[in-house]
């Protein structure tokens, strides 16, 4: 089965609210006009709407025909990144340094369109639960929903979702059960020295020369404190230090960010960069803060709901089309957190475009608003089949 036709009816109208949302980017947690416009659709057919949830974050209940007990998930992010966007396009963001560069606006577009067309049928029996996440981008926004008692409010027997994919063909559906996606911790290390003129490093404690050795430092920790099998990141993102050419400042600054696929490797890691940082204090003579934040929990799929979702693809983009040998990513994202709390499945939606997520010249593929959608929906329709 390919794309449904009344979705593909809906192609227009998509692509209409996608490059809306697009010109119009808001990042975690002040997309006010962008849930204003997700509730308006969302009535405007008849759904059950439900807002500040997770600050600004909507959901949306939708009951088929009969109700058989059983309530199914469905979620979308909707924020953007702050950045730049370099793409000229007509439908260009408006708004400086706010550009909609991961795709988050063709994602809620794709669940907007599975809801408007279960409104329409209903050929399901229970209930859809749309969720529409803020602040996905780092800023915790799948934990201020679950705070906000998600699921005791909306109860849902499994849940899925997904995400564009320029790397992939266009067209094609990656999914595979067990971890997906890296979890993360992001890193601020504060060096604290003396300073001095440039032209007299002995009155100083040079918290620069600190810096570069506990940068290299840190770069021994995966690849002489983690099992070679166990696959980890530690990058330094950020260093900051000094505002003149002859005077050796008294602070310095590091930034980054660790990425695993188990918890105990990202515990073990954090635990290294605190004692490297304390030898590295006591070595120099200087001090050391480290402040490290859980931010993303490692994603892992459902067996059961990861073939699931496998199975409708096949039929929504075709068997060739869909892949399931395991090919895990360090990026992250925080639906784990949701995975964590009811069972089911994440998956990639490949898409034309050669330029990758998080760049300025990102553009996003409206030609999968329809199979996205389509996917959703035949979710619904295979998972809550109506009696």
């Amino acid at each position: 089965m390919p794309t449904l036709d009344l979705i593909n009816r809906f192609a227009d109208e998509l692509t209409a609210i996608r490059r809306d949302l697009h010109a119009h980017p808001e990042v975690g947690f002040e997309e006010v006009r962008t849930s204003g416009l997700v509730a308006e659709k969302l009535a405007s057919w008849g759904i059950e709407v439900h807002r500040g949830i997770g600050r600004t974050g909507v959901v949306g209940v939708l009951k088929g025909r009969s109700d058989n007990g059983r309530r199914i998930g469905l979620r979308a992010d909707m924020d953007a990144l702050p950045m730049e966007e370099a793409t000229n396009l007509p439908y260009r963001s408006t708004i400086p340094n706010r550009f909609h560069g991961c795709g988050h606006d063709g994602h809620t577009t794709i669940l907007l369109g599975a809801a408007h067309y279960l409104a329409e049928t209903r050929n399901f029996s229970g209930t859809v639960v749309f969720i529409f996440q803020p602040a996905e981008e780092g800023l915790g926004g799948a934990r201020a929903m679950l705070a906000d008692r998600l699921f005791e409010r909306f109860p849902c027997d499994e849940i899925y979702g997904l995400h564009n994919a320029p790397y992939l063909e266009p067209g094609q559906v990656a999914v595979w059960p067990g971890a997906a996606m890296a979890g993360a911790d992001f890193f601020d290390i504060s060096i604290k020295g003396r300073g001095s003129h440039g032209a007299m490093p002995q009155e100083a404690r040079d918290p620069t020369i600190v810096a570069t050795a506990l940068a290299q430092a840190l770069q021994s920790i995966v690849s002489r404190n983690v099992h070679p099998i166990e696959p980890a990141v530690l990058s330094i993102t950020q260093i900051h230090a000094g505002s003149a050419y002859n005077v050796i400042p008294e602070h310095a600054a590091l930034a980054g960010t660790i990425r695993a696929f188990s918890d105990e490797v990202r515990a073990k890691i954090r635990d290294r960069v605190r004692t490297i940082a304390a030898g590295t204090a006591i070595a120099f003579d200087v001090e050391i803060i480290v402040d490290i934040r859980d931010i993303f929990t490692v994603l892992e799929n459902s067996e059961e709901h990861a073939l699931a979702l496998a199975e409708v693809a096949r039929e929504v983009v075709g068997e060739d089309k869909v892949l399931t040998a395991p090919r895990p990513m360090m990026g992250s994202e925080d639906f784990a957190d949701m995975l964590r709390a009811v069972p089911g499945a994440y998956c990639w939606l490949g898409h034309s475009g050669d330029v990758p997520l998080h760049n300025p010249g990102f553009i996003f593929d409206d030609a999968i608003l329809t199979t996205g959608a389509s996917l959703f929906a035949r979710l619904v329709e295979t998972r809550l089949p109506a009696l």
